[in-house]
Parts: structure tokens; sequence; C-alpha cells
């Protein structure tokens, strides 16, 4: 699925670390998470997120979703944080 283009407008986190504490302290809203990424990697936010009661999204790759984000690296992982 290809990210929602207002997400470099969005407040955010980047990254599978910031991601899980966001969530961890229900501060997300929304997870987008790479296609391209081992499972091992992502396993343990996809289980927080659906245990914490926040969507995840699939991306078309890192790559797509740090530019996305307006950064000029790949991004795992990117929680979009309430307002």
């Amino acid at each position: 699925m290809s990210v929602d283009a207002n997400i470099k407008n969005e407040k955010k986190v980047v990254g599978i670390k910031q991601a899980m504490k966001s969530v961890e302290r229900n501060k997300a809203k929304l997870v987008y998470i790479a296609n391209d990424v081992e499972p091992r990697l992502l396993s343990p936010l996809t289980v927080l997120c659906k245990s914490k009661g926040v969507n995840v999204i699939e991306a078309d790759g890192k790559a797509a979703l740090g530019r996305a984000c307006g950064i000029h690296t790949d991004a795992a992982a990117v929680a979009i944080l309430k307002d």
C-alpha cells in the first residue's frame, strides 16, 4: 500500500524503537511499517499495536516510507502521533 502523502506534515516519530515507545505510552494513533523489513524485527511492534488497538498500515518499502516522511534515509517504521 502506498503511504499517505500528508504523512510529511503529521506529528510523528521515525524508527522501530521510537514507534514502540510511542505505542507503549499511548501516544500513537497509527503506525506505518515497511514491507521489506524482516518480520522478526517488526513483529514486537505489530504485536504491541494489536494489543493497544493501534492500526498498522504496510508501506511499499523502507525507502518509500522515508521519502514520505521527508527524511533522506530509509524508515522501517513510523508512528503518527495523537494531537
